[in-house]
């Protein structure tokens, strides 16, 4: 299989789907008649690039090429993914759908970015039927990992399940549903909420920036890693969903909504909310807004993924997919004990930098704690190791900050063994973006008993793997700092 992407139709979703191949290492072929095709790409590229690479612990593939093409029967030569993103109009997406299929692979995955049309309507007249599916994302596409993914009926073959090995390895969710319904499940949510906000807005109850508030000072928070169902199981308590269901389903009967009545789109309900939303956002520009955005995407997700919860344990998930195979993912037997060994290779996230605009001093130390933490599970001492009750515990830290780095930077860390033999474990790690060292960290640690919460001697096999790397390490020149106290370079 190739890992060429073509794009028909470049504009905010189709450049979110560039972008989410690109990072992940695929070529990319675009086609959109419209000359600004590639300048808007482009922004949507640096908006991706400053956000997505950080949201793994290990570093995206290299960055795949994006390449724009004359025709559309040009841009799918090649590709095993062709992703249909053009106006949601049925006569347009047949006439661009048959001019794709004419052209690509019988193989490759076809996926629609349609919000509401059924898979079913999409094939209709197509040559290979089963080849075209809705694969349905959420703006933006390079950071939410959500894809509806809905074949016809009767068609859950080979396609689908390429296609859904395919989004995984992108690091999203194919959310594969079994049966078509128009808008899918998600946008039918979002409609609900936009006519009744819409109400509340035309009725005079709240403003757009009230609504919003609501939103995201309340439920939307709860939705972000619960979800709805499992949201409500909670709030009834020990008793369960059960129990919530009998409290709060007679509600339903009540005149709360006007969820089955659609307001007119009259020119004076659409100058409020206009007026209301200008005042609400106006000071920020559409790029400025797309950037505070994708901040506080990131770091909400980068909690989640401290808690391998959601969209967070998703991320944890592509970081191990992104490993396997390489020397991140490499153990002590694998790895040559004659030189450092890698124990990072990251993207810095937009979350850790400071009101100085690079990397918080924190963050060094929360970087070289993860690559020892990949030292200890090189050798052995890894999250089975740790659950059967032993583990290391640092005893001692320091850290030099040598020179400062940005969000967005791909950073490495290499680790050399100072001494290591029983119960003791002395560290030395290097940071470095390309040739510049960043930072040093040096770190002594002893091996515990997590029941005695005592020292204690290591596994024989871990002992072993250490003892490897010291003796190898020794032969090493001494790292300029090492053992240094605090205080100015003399």
């Amino acid at each position: 299989m190739s890992r060429t992407a073509a794009i028909i139709g470049g504009g905010v979703i189709g450049g979110g789907w560039a972008a989410r191949f690109a990072l992940n290492g695929w070529n990319v072929r675009v086609f959109d008649p419209d000359p600004q095709a590639e300048r808007k790409i482009g922004e949507v590229m640096a908006n991706a690039r400053r956000s997505l690479p950080g949201l793994t612990d290990t570093a995206l593939p290299d960055e795949g090429k994006i390449t724009f093409h004359d025709s559309i029967a040009e841009a799918v030569e090649g590709a095993s993914w062709v992703q249909e993103s053009v106006p949601e109009r049925l006569d347009i997406k047949h006439s661009t759908l048959g001019a794709v299929q004419q052209a690509c692979d019988p193989e490759a995955v076809i996926g629609s970015s349609t919000s509401g049309f059924k898979p079913s309507q999409l094939q209709e007249g197509a040559a290979r039927p089963a080849q075209i599916m809705v694969a349905h994302p959420f703006n933006p596409v390079y950071l939410l990992p959500l894809v509806e993914l809905v074949p016809a009926e009767g068609q859950d073959g080979p396609h689908v399940a390429r296609a859904k090995e395919i989004l995984e390895s992108l690091g999203m969710y194919p959310l594969h549903l079994k049966k078509e319904i128009d808008a899918h499940v998600a946008d039918r949510f979002l409609e609900a909420v936009w006519r009744e906000a819409l109400w509340l807005v035309k009725d005079g109850i709240a403003t757009t920036e009230e609504i919003d508030n609501a939103i995201r000072y309340g439920f939307g928070i709860r939705w972000a890693q619960m979800g709805l169902f499992e949201t409500y199981r909670v709030a009834g308590g020990e008793a369960g969903m059960k129990h919530f269901m009998a409290q709060f389903g007679p509600c339903l009967s009540w005149p709360w909504t006007k969820l089955m009545d659609v307001p007119e789109f009259t020119d004076e309900l659409v100058e409020l909310i206009a007026g209301q939303s200008d005042e609400q956002s106006g000071a920020h520009s559409i790029r400025e807004l797309e950037r505070i955005r994708d901040n506080n995407l990131v770091t909400m997700m980068r909690g989640l993924k401290a808690q391998d919860w959601g969209a967070g344990a998703l991320l944890n998930a592509q970081d191990k997919l992104i490993r396997k195979g390489t020397e991140m993912g490499a153990r002590a037997g694998d790895i040559a004990a004659d030189a450092p060994v890698l124990t990072a290779r990251r993207t810095v996230p937009l979350d850790w930098t400071d009101y100085n605009g690079h990397m918080t001093e924190s963050r060094y130390l929360h970087a070289f704690a993860d690559a020892t933490d990949r030292f200890m599970e090189i050798i052995g001492c890894d999250a089975e190791y740790i659950q059967s009750g032993g583990s290391y515990f640092t005893a001692e830290t320091h850290i030099r900050h040598l020179d400062e780095v940005h969000a967005g930077t791909k950073i490495e860390i290499t680790t050399q063994v100072i001494a290591g033999a029983g119960k003791k474990m002395h560290l030395w790690h290097e940071m470095r973006a390309g040739e510049r060292v960043l930072a040093t960290g040096e770190h002594f640690l002893l091996h515990v008993s997590l029941d005695t919460r005592k020292p204690s001697a290591p596994s024989a096999e871990i002992e072993a793997a250490l003892v490897r790397f010291a003796e190898g390490h020794a032969g090493l020149p001494t790292p300029d700092g090492l053992g240094r106290a605090i205080g100015a370079p003399r």
